[in-house]
Parts: structure tokens; sequence; C-alpha cells
């Protein structure tokens, strides 16, 4: 019976662990009010800097081909990208989160090109979180 009762604290712990971890890993995505995983001052300011003068290059080479953005995001949609980024900023939530799904970054809960999370076809249920 103890060994039963371990067992099921110590799953419970690391279902703890894991579910805090993915909220605060996919917190991040789509509010650029909240640090992702990849944060630092220095890259935050360079962040900033490619979108004020909407530098695609610049913003290439921070993402470092990480995320779905660096993967949906181009050099011929990038503008509309900044202006998301620039709505969100304003807390015109909304208006960003419908240029996100039109460029294919989808929305918050998951949901995104073929209207399901990243991991969609991997295991994973249509609604799970990225």
């Amino acid at each position: 019976m103890k060994n039963k009762t371990l067992g099921l604290g110590v799953l419970a712990l690391v279902l703890g662990v894991i579910a805090i971890s993915a909220g605060s890993a996919l917190a991040y995505r789509g509010d650029p009010t909240v640090k992702g995983p990849n944060y630092s001052t220095e890259r935050h300011t360079a962040m900033l800097k490619a979108f004020e003068n909407k530098d695609y290059t610049a913003w290439k080479n921070l993402m470092q081909n990480r995320g779905m953005a660096s993967k949906v995001v181009t050099e011929s949609n990038f503008a509309k990208f900044v202006e998301a980024h620039n709505l969100a900023l304003q807390g015109k939530t909304a208006e960003a989160q419908k240029i996100r799904q039109e460029l294919g970054l989808g929305l918050k809960n998951g949901s995104g090109r073929n209207g399901g999370g990243m991991m969609n076809g991997m295991g994973m249920g249509k609604h799970s979180n990225r």
C-alpha cells in the first residue's frame, strides 16, 4: 500500500511540474508582454529594434529558426507580423490575433493553420496546447 501511495505521489508531482512548465512556456505565444524561454535583455532590445525598423533579416537571425513564427513569417509578410505585434502591445489583442491567424500562427489555444495544434498528428488531441 505504501508503494502505491508513494507511486501516486511521485506521479502527481511529475504531472504538476509538467503542467507548470508547459503553462509558462506557452504563455508568451502571441503575447509580447510575456517573456519567452529565449528571453534576455539584449535579445529583447534587438527584437524591438527589428520590429521598429521592420528589419526582417535581423528578426530572422534573432529567431534562429526556433518557434512556429520563424517557419511561417517570411520577408513578404513580415510587415503584417509587425502590425500584429504592435496591436498586441496596444492591447488590441483581437485585432492582433486575427492577423496571427491570417499568417497561419493560429490561436493561443493551440489551433493552427490546419485547425489542430502543432502536435496534431503526433498523438496529441486536436485542441492540445503547443
